[in-house]
Parts: structure tokens; C-alpha cells; sequence
């Protein structure tokens, strides 16, 4: 027997639907129109066709800058999901300092990205910053304004302070809905706490951490406020990331040709790996509910 399908639910989210449209589609489309025209003022716009596609691609500005980005997206990765797990790990599982535990880890989130980028603006600083001043004290030459590997250090430092604590309140998420009968078997068996780990815990948030990763990746992708208010993008160009070398070239350089094109192809890129890492879970999750 047919069952007969309800559409009328359509008219729920038709209001979602207009709002996506003005505030997305709708400015996606003035970027596609500026990135084949380019113009001289007076509202006059020329044709430009691919020009500007083909200007970026060849553009080593453009490559270094998605080389900085890359960079940073694995080192933070690479920080905040084994750091993040570890935490999880080593967190209380019921009781006030579980409670205790959540609300802390939470407050780092909470703080906007201006306000983040100020606060380890002002920390770094060699003349009123604590940790600046206290680094010039042990004799530590630290200087985040003029040494490029003190402003990378600083700004993944700080990345790491801010963030962290999502990967590590996903991960406490994913190992509290684990059964306690999985656990119960493990100390029947005798396991180690790294066989634990191994062959419990980490199968078992996997999906999880694949989407903290996801969130991660997607964030420090395109990342602005927080380097930019600490670094400006410097020393030199050393902190210049996209979303930084992007709003340099359309709103500094006002060459809004390039910039559209450019921010065609960061949308791009973005959508790419985002799409493999929802490839990548949901083959995981296939694969776990044949298991």
C-alpha cells in the first residue's frame, strides 16, 4: 500500500529557504558578476570573461597565501584533535567538577574573536603583556611584531586556547554515549587502558571527531579576526592567509575583479574538502551501522 506523503511541511521551511536566498544566493551572485567585469568607476562595468579566474590561477600571491593557510589549517589540527581527545579523556564523568569541567571548557567559545585577538595582542607584548614581559625576563629574544616564527607560534597558540576546547567537549560527548557494557567487558577481558582506547573509545567517536574535524578545518580555513588583530598579517606577509590577503586586495588594493574571482575560487575550495570530509563520514557511519 501507497503511503501518501504530507508536502504541507514545505511551508515550515519556505521562510528559511527566502531568508538563504537573500543573504547568501543573492550576494554569490553579485560576486560571480564582479569576478567577469571589471570596471573604472562610474558604475561602468566591462566584460572580462575568465581573465580574472586566469590571473590568480597564475598568481603567485594568490599560491603563497593558500600555502600559509594550509600550513596553519594542518599544524592546528594537528594540535587541537589529539589534544582535544586527550583532555576528554582525563575529564571527570559525573558529579560538580564534571559540571565544573564543561562550563570552563565552554568559556574560551564564548569569547568573541576581536575580543580573543586583543587579549593576545596586549598578552604578547614585550612591554605591558604578561607573557611578553615574562619571556623577555627568563631572556627568550620574543617579539611577535618582528620574528615570523614568534607570530606563527603566537597566533597558533592562540588558536589552540580558543579552540580546543570544542574538540574536547565533542569528544566528552561521543565517550559518554558510549555503553557501559562495552567497558564492563573490557575489565572482564583484562584490557589495557590503551586497548581501551584503541578498540572502544576511539571506533566508537569517530564520527564525532570527524566532525570536529570538519568544524576545524572549515574555521581556521578561513580565519580573519583573530590574526589580523594580532599581527595585521606580518610580519611582512608571514600571517597573511587568505581571508587576510582577500580583504587587502578588495578593500585595501579596491580591485574588485580579482577579489571576486579570488573569493570564487576560496568558496570553492572550501566546498571541496568539506565535501570529502562529509564523504569521508558518511561512509563511516554506513560502515558502522553494517557493523
Amino acid at each position: 500500500m501507497n503511503k501518501t506523503v504530507n508536502q504541507k511541511a514545505w511551508f515550515l521551511i519556505l521562510p528559511v529557504l527566502i531568508l538563504v536566498a537573500f543573504s547568501a544566493v543573492i550576494p554569490l551572485m553579485t560576486v560571480v558578476n564582479y569576478s567577469v567585469q571589471d570596471t573604472f568607476g562610474n558604475n561602468q562595468f566591462f566584460w572580462a570573461g575568465l581573465d580574472w579566474f586566469d590571473d590568480m590561477l597564475h598568481s603567485d600571491r594568490m599560491w603563497n597565501a593558500l600555502g600559509r593557510q594550509l600550513m596553519f589549517s594542518g599544524i592546528i589540527l594537528a594540535i587541537e584533535v589529539p589534544l582535544g581527545i586527550f583532555v576528554a579523556l582525563n575529564m571527570p564523568q559525573k558529579g560538580f567538577w564534571s559540571s565544573f569541567c564543561l562550563v570552563t571548557m565552554s568559556l574560551p567559545l564564548l569569547i568573541p574573536w576581536n575580543v580573543v585577538g586583543t587579549i593576545w595582542q596586549i598578552f604578547g607584548r614585550v612591554d605591558i603583556g604578561l607573557l611578553g614581559h615574562t619571556l623577555e625576563a627568563l631572556g627568550v629574544d620574543y617579539n611577535y611584531t618582528r620574528d615570523t616564527v614568534d607570530a606563527w607560534v603566537t597566533v597558533i597558540v592562540m588558536d589552540v586556547w580558543h579552540w580546543t576546547s570544542l574538540v574536547a567537549l565533542l569528544a566528552y560527548a561521543g565517550l559518554r554515549s558510549i555503553p557501559d557494557a562495552y567497558y564492563q567487558a573490557a575489565r572482564i577481558d583484562q584490557a589495557s587502558r590503551w586497548a581501551v582506547f584503541r578498540y572502544i573509545e576511539l571506533p566508537k567517536i569517530t564520527g564525532v571527531l570527524m566532525i570536529a574535524i570538519l568544524l576545524r578545518f572549515m574555521d581556521s580555513f578561513m580565519i580573519y579576526t583573530e590574526p589580523f588583530v594580532v599581527t595585521g598579517g606580518g610580519p611582512g606577509n608571514a600571517t597573511t592567509f587568505l581571508s587576510i590577503d582577500l580583504v587587502k586586495m578588495a578593500l585595501g588594493q579596491f580591485d574588485l575583479g580579482p577579489a571576486a574571482a579570488f573569493s570564487l575560487m576560496y568558496f570553492l575550495t572550501i566546498m571541496a574538502i568539506s565535501w570529502v570530509f562529509y564523504t569521508v563520514m558518511t561512509t563511516l557511519d554506513k560502515r558502522d551501522g553494517k557493523g
